[in-house]
């Protein structure tokens, strides 16, 4: 594939996550686990999300009520993670992709 027109297409997908991460919503990093005070006998169930922020682990309760919205925000924070990192790696091809052909074409 011709590389001006690899990175045409590296720039257009780049537009479409711009656009993708202009809908995201709220959002959590972390685990939700289901945690019982009594493993042993399953009794005390509780919901614990843990997460790491600032290089410390953190762990919080959350509330039954709150569960499917907590699930949601953490699958929205993995759909961000996987976007950013997507633009990162087209930007990162098109950064030597750009290299390539200045230096074919005699440049710096």
């Amino acid at each position: 594939m011709d590389k001006e027109k690899r990175i045409q297409q590296i720039e257009q997908k780049v537009v479409r996550i711009k656009e993708e991460l202009g809908k995201i919503g709220p959002m959590r990093p972390g685990s939700l686990t289901r945690q019982h005070r009594d493993p042993e006998n399953g009794t005390g169930a509780y919901w614990q999300i843990s997460y790491t922020r600032d290089m410390k682990g953190r762990s919080e309760y959350i509330r039954r009520e709150w569960v499917t919205e907590i699930r949601k925000q953490i699958a929205t924070h993995k759909r961000f993670k996987h976007l950013i990192d997507q633009w990162v790696d087209l930007s990162i091809e098109h950064s030597k992709l750009t290299m390539q052909i200045a230096k074919t074409k005699g440049g710096k």
